[in-house]
């Protein structure tokens, strides 16, 4: 019963959200109310949504003031370099920069944080694709493909959780798949081709003109990342303390001297003294992306609301047990091909945790009753569940972040990119069977 209203639940959700009947953030929150309501879980209720937002409460905190930092930080012409560097390798031509989008993300994603890299990513890049006019779903679909096989590496959730639950360790799940992987890399570089081959037979070749002293000038105010406060100021002692200020913020980021929403709490407070030393200045950078912060922060919360009433109702154990349930014993001598199909589109179903500390036990203990190693069952959950499925998925915060920066609907970003990301999957599952990573 808890299991079908479950399923139910993440169904109705997705078809709400991807055929636009009604918006991602009343969604979030009133679709899983009505199961809990019909399952008894009223008088519960109250308590699993507080829960939910206690757990997303420091990602709500350290989106609202990331945004709020890049915002900044590129109304100043921090990354007019980068863009321009970016723009000149690719000739203003949309193709290169979809590849070129693709490195980036795929370079930036080493650091193993899923947010960092779209807060990151997103905020460079952004404006980027608004001077060429290019597509935002080009944007966060190549993004989600060069996260999404990045994310495979050992210190990323997937595989360090994989790693944990069944006491394994590196060498006996990542580096058998690290071929696979390399091919998936290969793979996100030559869907970012055709991607960008299609935007550019959409657009043509973009001709831009002679960068001005005001180059960001064309954005319409609350546009997100990417919207001007002012003029930027050139002035060389700021341009030199604003990068030195980002990169001690994304040192300290990677190597966790502290945590993520204290590190951009405090680097925001720093940043808006030194660049907008009056009270009038700084009040009106927060009044400019107000609309970007509270876009981004209700829909993270919003997905707390979501994931709190599911795990407190129990709904996510009670799927992965009716999941593992319905797999039919002559398909255990099969069952690593099985999960490494199946995790992308279960990305959409189960949270990471719910997944690796519910699922895969239950599926490695299956797998060890026809003979195959929980390494083996290990190493195909890695190759989609939560990896190239994480940046669709509703149930990661991550997510809302990418589409809440680039201004984009999750329905549109789910079916603009489902297609290429679970192609990523089947790709580098054919290639660890080929390597022997995982067997047929």
């Amino acid at each position: 019963m808890i299991a079908t209203l479950g399923f139910l639940t993440i169904g109705l959700f997705l078809v709400l959200t991807m055929t636009r009947r009604v918006s991602v953030l009343t969604a979030l929150v009133l679709v899983p109310v009505l199961p809990a309501l019909a399952g008894g879980f009223g008088a519960e209720m109250g308590p699993m949504i507080l829960a939910g937002l206690g757990k997303v409460a420091p990602t709500g905190i350290m989106i609202a003031f990331a945004v709020l930092y890049f915002s900044l930080m590129i109304d100043t012409g921090l990354f007019d370099p980068l863009i321009r560097g970016i723009l000149r390798l690719a000739k203003d031509d949309p193709l290169r920069i979809a590849v070129g989008t693709a490195v980036i993300t795929m370079c930036v994603a080493l650091d193993g944080d899923g947010a960092s890299t779209f807060l990151i990513t997103v905020s460079a890049l952004l404006p980027v694709y608004k001077r060429l006019r290019m597509s935002p779903l080009v944007l966060t679909g190549v993004v989600c493909l060069g996260a999404g096989v990045m994310n495979m590496i050992p210190w990323g959730g997937p595989t360090a959780r994989a790693m944990a639950v069944l006491k394994l360790d590196s060498s006996q799940v990542f580096t058998p798949v690290l071929p696979a992987m390399v091919i998936g890399i290969v793979w996100v570089l030559v869907a970012s081709y055709l991607i960008g081959l299609r935007e550019r037979r959409r657009l043509g070749t973009v001709s831009l003109p002679e960068p001005t002293p005001e180059p960001a000038a064309e954005f319409v105010a609350g546009d997100g990342p990417g919207t001007p406060l002012a003029p930027p100021r050139r002035h060389p002692a700021l341009t030199v303390f604003n990068l030195a200020l980002t990169v001690a913020l994304l040192v300290g980021l990677i190597l966790q001297v502290m945590p993520l929403p204290v590190l951009f709490v405090v680097g925001f407070a720093i940043a808006a003294l030194v660049n907008h030393p009056s009270w009038e200045k700084q009040q009106e950078l927060l009044d400019r992306h107000a609309k970007s912060v509270v876009l981004v922060t209700t829909m993270i919360f919003a997905a707390g609301v979501f994931t709190g009433i599911l795990t407190g109702t129990k709904m996510i154990n009670e799927m992965a047990t009716a999941f593992v349930g319905i797999i039919p014993d002559s398909f255990g001598g099969h069952l690593p091909v099985l999960v490494a199909i199946t995790g992308m589109p279960l990305s959409l179903v189960f949270t990471p945790d719910a997944y690796y500390f519910g699922v895969l036990p239950v599926l490695a203990q299956t797998a060890g009753g026809f003979g195959i190693e929980s390494a083996e069952v290990a190493r195909a959950a890695i190759l989609g569940q939560m990896t190239t499925g994480f940046p669709l998925s509703p149930l990661t915060a991550a997510t809302f972040i990418l589409v809440g920066m680039s201004g984009v609907q999750l329905g549109q970003h789910q079916r603009f990119i489902f297609g290429w990301a679970f192609a990523t999957t089947l790709v580098m599952t054919v290639a660890a069977l080929l390597t022997g990573a995982i067997s047929l």
